[in-house]
């Protein structure tokens, strides 16, 4: 895997938003209209930018692949932050769904192990890379820097379909919680 530079977002924009078209836990602060696909490149375009920001954004080698980790401890207020948060509430989720995205967030938050975290908030792979071993590469090496950095690996999932696949790359279920839809809380620490 190799570390994202700014002139690669315009890849992992498309990567992520073809990647989590479906996802309930995206949908559940996108709004369902019209405007639906631009709003999901919005919210990748937002991730982007805060994982670049307070965290570290990385590629496949072969650039079919992606992750934005991020450092919840890194992550300060700023003119900047503040400015893509609004940026996200205007022009992507709404401000109601903004209002209920910040509700979600902050009942994840309680959730999310003690101690300092190497947060996955998004993996995603091109739809023809899929099922070649490219996204537990990926996971591999997020591993290896999250136990590199002394970090605990945490991510939540509502695809249960991929709950197996995080499985099998030794991550483990500790929590889970219904929003509507199931929300699966996984974690890896470096022993």
């Amino acid at each position: 895997m190799i570390k994202a530079r700014e002139q690669d977002r315009p890849v992992v924009v498309q990567i992520l938003t073809e990647a989590f078209n479906d996802n309930k836990s995206v949908n559940y602060i996108i709004p369902q209209d019209a405007k639906r696909q631009k709003r999901i490149r919005l919210l990748m375009e937002y991730a982007f930018d805060v994982c670049m920001l307070s965290g570290e954004v990385f590629l496949t080698e072969e650039g079919n692949g992606c992750a934005l980790v991020l450092f919840p401890d890194q992550k300060k207020a700023s003119l900047q932050t503040m400015g893509l948060d609004l940026k996200l509430a205007v022009k992507a989720t709404g401000i109601r769904n903004a209002l209920k995205a910040m509700k979600r967030e902050a009942a994840l938050r309680k959730l999310q192990p003690d101690g300092r975290l190497y947060y996955l908030w998004f993996i995603g792979m091109r739809r023809d890379a899929q099922g070649r071993g490219n996204g537990s590469r990926l996971l591999s090496g997020l591993k290896q820097q999250a136990s590199n950095t002394g970090r605990i690996l945490c991510l939540e999932t509502s695809a249960l379909k991929n709950v197996p696949w995080y499985q099998k790359n030794g991550l483990e279920i500790y929590n889970e919680i219904d929003l509507g839809y199931p929300l699966y809380f996984m974690k890896w620490e470096s022993t």
